[in-house]
């Protein structure tokens, strides 16, 4: 316990002091996109994985949250940490808006109308000149500031998106480690079930609708800021594809998972870059290995040692009740 400890310990130095000891500017573009990336894999988590949700629209919220901040940077003088906030409300309005009629689909047929979703959110990106200036796209967003002090630096932003992943994981990790994620495990097992002992299936769906788009949308608020250009190109269905990809790889119902599966998938394809060619096909084909060979993911919830009430679980079984009155009568 003690050397788990010392390692967390050490691993959140090292984290901390990356700008420090990692001078290479790719590099650390390359660990912001991790905790970009993070943020949504673990939002769409809230839907996929614990409210059994299938959705293939995530890049949309993510879409909608980059351009509401960027509209908001380029035409008021509101500041970033104004916008920021604003931007995850308007991202999780969108996603009660949406959640609210479809949440009664399920499988396919859900799927299918979140990618549809996806693909009209993009169209009136591209379409809407006059406010997005369609496929040119929206240039020279403004950096935050704080206190006089103007954020440029791969670092600068490094250290942000750093406390937006802590936040992001305390407070998705508090919502389904409470009895609002036993409520959605429930609700994604059996709605049947979920219905006869009082819980109420459309409100816990439309619930973690909601918080995953609203984190999806700071995703794309911060995303928006540290590019400082935006174009629809940059909401695709493939991102949509790759960010269910992370949930399901890392492990579905599993924050640690999410995390995992995003430091994986965007760690890969730069690694394979030697094989330019042929990397996407590599990396595809690890995931139909994984998903063969380990359906659960890298850390899927048969990994999680506590229950959602913080107590830990049982390594040895469980003497039945015969056998602790026999042991208290021999004592």
């Amino acid at each position: 316990m003690k050397s788990t400890r010392l390692l967390k310990i050490v691993a959140a130095l090292l984290i901390l002091a990356l700008p420090l000891w990692l001078k290479n500017e790719y590099m650390l573009h390359i660990a912001i996109s991790i905790g970009i990336y993070i943020m949504l894999a673990l939002s769409l988590n809230t839907i996929v994985g614990y409210a059994g949700q299938f959705a293939l629209g995530h890049a949309a919220f993510y879409g909608i949250g980059s351009y509401v901040t960027a509209l908001l940077l380029l035409n008021t003088d509101l500041s970033f940490w104004l916008v920021l906030p604003i931007a995850g409300l308007v991202t999780g309005l969108f996603g009660f808006i949406l959640g609210s009629p479809v949440i009664r689909l399920r499988g396919d047929y859900l799927g299918i109308v979140t990618l549809g979703f996806g693909e009209i959110i993009r169209l009136i990106f591209v379409n809407w000149v006059d406010v997005t200036r369609g496929p040119m796209g929206l240039p020279g967003i403004r950096s935050p500031e704080l206190f006089g002090y103007t954020f440029s630096s791969s670092a600068d932003f490094y250290y942000l998106v750093l406390v937006l992943v802590a936040i992001t994981v305390l407070v998705i990790y508090r919502v389904v480690h409470s009895g609002m994620g036993l409520s959605l495990l429930t609700v994604r097992e059996d709605e049947v079930v979920a219905e006869s002992i009082g819980i109420r299936p459309t409100k816990y769906k439309l619930i973690a609708f909601t918080i995953g788009a609203l984190f999806a949308g700071v995703a794309g608020a911060f995303y928006a800021t540290y590019i400082s250009f935006i174009s629809p190109d940059s909401f695709l269905y493939t991102d949509s594809v790759m960010i269910l990809a992370m949930v399901v790889l890392g492990g579905m119902a599993s924050v640690a998972g999410s995390v995992l599966g995003a430091i994986v998938l965007v760690v890969t394809p730069e690694l394979l870059r030697f094989a330019s060619d042929y990397r996407m096909m590599l990396v595809g084909l690890a995931i139909v290995l994984m998903m063969v060979f380990k359906p659960q993911g890298f850390w899927g919830e048969s990994r999680r040692k506590r229950n959602f009430y913080g107590k830990e679980k049982a390594d040895k079984p469980q003497k039945s009740p015969a056998a602790v009155s026999d042991s208290n009568s021999a004592t």
